[in-house]
């Protein structure tokens, strides 16, 4: 308390009266709020996306360069173009591979895969078995599968022909970078699988292509995750569509 000479005693004014008062914080407007979850949540989704995507991209990378041969019930060749009834340089690799496998022991049968295209004489199966016969592989060692077109085709009708026989446990021998998704489809109908690429392909591991089939792959995966988990019975589709 200060003491006037000739008055009476008066309080100081508290410190705080002295200080300038902080300006109020304005309140944002709802749509001011929504607009900055929206924007983080878009953020979020696109990174989220960026990093789903490099990782599958790697795991697509490492299955193309991973060796994976064990022994198993049977060999599953992919089918890929042949012509006039003979495979391309591409269905010759995979099927070389297949021929040193089982002459390794590593399964007693090898099931060869693949239907007609358009304007085909033969099956890419037929190719195959004539290829490997030829190779002096016991007719009553192959297995076929003459109807499918694309992959998850192939999965699901050799599913189909291999269960009455008690197999389920397979090798799959197709070029490095298709073979993440085939395995993702063997295990979605029930099969046991061990990747093994062809070595030899025309499709090389590290070549200038590399990215672009890794890409086409990925596109696949995800089309194949789509129509068996998201949209298996192809209703957003057709409700997009009408």
């Amino acid at each position: 308390m200060i003491t006037l000479r000739d008055g009476p005693a008066v309080a100081p004014l508290p410190a705080e009266s002295s200080r300038p008062k902080a300006p109020l914080r304005r309140r944002r407007s709802f749509w001011s709020e929504l607009w900055r979850w929206l924007v983080t949540a878009f953020w979020f989704g696109a990174v989220a996306l960026l990093l789903s995507g490099a990782i599958l991209m790697v795991s697509i990378y490492r299955q193309a360069r991973n060796e994976g041969a064990r022994p198993a019930q049977a060999i599953v060749v992919l089918g890929t173009a042949q012509y006039n009834g003979w495979p391309g340089p591409v269905f010759q690799s995979r099927l070389d591979h297949a021929l040193q496998l089982y002459w390794d022991g590593y399964a007693p049968s090898i099931v060869v895969t693949g239907g007609k295209q358009p304007g085909d004489g033969f099956t890419e199966a037929e190719a195959a078995q004539a290829y490997l016969v030829n190779a002096g592989v016991p007719a009553s060692s192959i297995i076929m599968e003459t109807e499918a077109t694309n992959t998850w085709e192939s999965m699901r009708n050799v599913a189909a022909i291999l269960e009455p026989q008690g197999i389920s446990d397979v090798i799959l021998v197709s070029d490095g970078f298709h073979l993440y998704r085939s395995r993702m489809m063997a295990n979605d109908v029930g099969l046991t699988s061990a990747g093994s690429p062809a070595p030899d392909s025309p499709i090389v591991v590290g070549g200038g292509g590399e990215f672009a089939y890794t890409l086409r792959e990925a596109g696949g995966v995800l089309a194949h995750l789509w129509t068996t988990r998201v949209d298996p019975d192809g209703r957003i589709l057709k409700i997009e569509s009408s």
